[in-house]
């Protein structure tokens, strides 16, 4: 069996342009709706809203290859970079590198990409690690760079990248393409075709000792903020963590081949979800600030907390809705002032409320009524 970097015709990819045409306008569409959502979020939500996305891309892009990092850390070292926050507190190197990186790739979508701008995302990726030989630089090792599985003694082998003597001709060759099919180039691609061929090119590369996947996935992103003219918002690894296993096998499956339609297709279809999830986080947010409004001056400090806490949580909530006892903790209660605060919060609209006696939970009360953003987009 060869890899498609052994194959005669590489990196000569081939797809069903027929297939992905479809996909290409519905990603236009939708991104012109996400643009008229945004008109109808202040611009402190809006701050939210990027701070929010580039963290779920942050966390995610790092869980997928198996690194659970810490959340606040992971914002606070955001809001940081972004001048928001000014605490001077504690940041694990981890969570400091991979925020910046994000950051860097939100504020310079729009910048040629370079050999210089992946040895720095690299270094930001690898802060303070001691166990790799090259942090910031293309890999020199002479081992075979494998990706594997299972035991020692019988490992499966998913992928086996270029000897590191051919990455930086390979490199080369990427990044000309990357160039030459942007917007303006001398062979433009169409967004989602040129974001797919750009993570799947990259990876096959697989430049660095470590790290190929999140830096693969942050140039996919590059190539949607470029399409758009401006930083897409999309926390494109949400949406892959949780069709990891599929996400996985189209990339081990496109790596034996020159013909990619089958993970164009699935990549593709991957974007479009994110961008769904994005406005569903604006509707989130816009239903936040009226459910605010609607209770200003309404709620005691108990209350307040709690709902401030549930926010928190985003789009997802507390799994199961939030107890007595959850919100004991949060708010240091009693049993009697817990029970007449929320069935307050019932009685507010602010809550709603499921189940009975030790099966009762409460969720946000967040309406159902949609704004029209396709209207406000045109």
């Amino acid at each position: 069996m060869k890899w498609n970097w052994q194959q005669e015709n590489w990196p000569n990819f081939g797809w069903d342009k027929g297939t992905l045409d479809d996909l290409e306008a519905q990603f236009l569409h939708q991104a012109g709706v996400l643009l008229g959502a945004l008109k109808h979020v202040s611009d402190d939500e809006k701050t939210t809203l990027i701070v929010e996305l580039i963290s779920t891309e942050a966390l995610k892009t790092s869980e997928i290859e198996g690194e659970i990092l810490n959340r606040n850390s992971v914002q606070s070292s955001i809001r940081k970079n972004f001048g928001l926050d000014e605490a001077n507190l504690y940041i694990p190197p981890a969570e400091q590198g991979i925020a910046e990186m994000m950051v860097d790739l939100y504020r310079s979508f729009n910048e040629p990409l370079s050999h210089d701008r992946l040895f720095r995302w690299h270094e930001m990726l690898m802060k303070e690690r001691h166990d790799l030989s090259d942090v910031g630089l293309y890999r020199t090792h002479e081992d075979a760079m494998q990706i594997v599985s299972g035991a020692a003694y019988d490992p499966t082998i998913h992928f086996e990248a270029p000897p590191s003597r051919h990455v930086h001709d390979g490199m080369r060759q990427f990044i000309d393409w990357f160039t030459e099919s942007a917007p303006g180039g001398r062979a433009p691609l169409p967004a989602l075709t040129r974001s797919g061929i750009a993570h799947l090119y990259f990876v096959c590369v697989h430049p660095f000792e470590d790290g190929n996947g999140r830096i693969g996935r942050a140039v996919s992103e590059k190539v949607l903020s470029q399409s758009l003219g401006q930083p897409a918002l999309l926390a494109v690894s949400q949406t892959i963590q949780n069709g990891r296993k599929v996400y996985c096998q189209n990339l081990e499956q496109s790596n034996k081949r020159q013909e990619i339609t089958p993970w164009l297709q699935y990549f593709a279809h991957t974007i479009l979800e994110t961008q769904r999830y994005s406005l569903q986080l604006i509707d989130f947010l816009i239903a936040k600030t009226r459910l605010y409004d609607r209770l200003r001056g309404q709620l005691n400090e108990r209350q307040e907390r709690s709902i401030i806490r549930m926010f928190r949580e985003g789009l997802e909530g507390f799994k199961g809705g939030l107890s007595a006892e959850n919100y004991i903790s949060i708010t240091g209660a009693s049993r009697a002032t817990t029970t007449r605060d929320l069935h307050d919060l019932v009685e507010k609209n602010a809550l709603a409320r499921t189940g009975k006696r030790r099966y009762k939970r409460y969720w946000l009360n967040m309406g159902t009524g949609k704004l029209d953003y396709e209207t406000s987009a045109s």
